[in-house]
């Protein structure tokens, strides 16, 4: 059974909802560790840890019913949504080592 073009769109939608929102949560948990505020950052990474999963969560189900021969419609905004997601999860990786950058600055700073 094939996803109809409709589902495909709804789904790569939703893909790049949640791989904006872990991505600006992403963002707004480096600018708030810039600032000191590293309880905050952490829950803001937290937060797009979460939409990440969503993400995901809906990645792999394409992927698992492409894998049970459920053909999957490519189309430009799956692939849109698919490089949304690896564009955030770039940012998330960058974020967090930044983020220790911070904190090691700071606390180098206090010396």
């Amino acid at each position: 059974m094939t996803m109809t073009k409709e589902e495909v769109q709804m789904l790569s939608f939703q893909i790049i909802l949640h791989a904006g929102n872990a991505k600006s949560d992403a963002m707004e948990a480096l600018l708030l560790a810039k600032k000191g505020e590293f309880e905050e950052a952490a829950k803001k990474m937290d937060a797009a840890d979460e939409a990440f999963a969503e993400a995901h969560y809906m990645q792999t189900s394409l992927l698992h019913d492409e894998a049970n021969g459920k053909a999957t419609p490519l189309s430009v905004i799956l692939i849109h949504a698919q490089d949304h997601l690896m564009n955030a999860l770039t940012v998330k990786d960058l974020a967090v080592e930044m983020i220790d950058m911070h904190q090691k600055i700071i606390r180098l700073e206090e010396k």
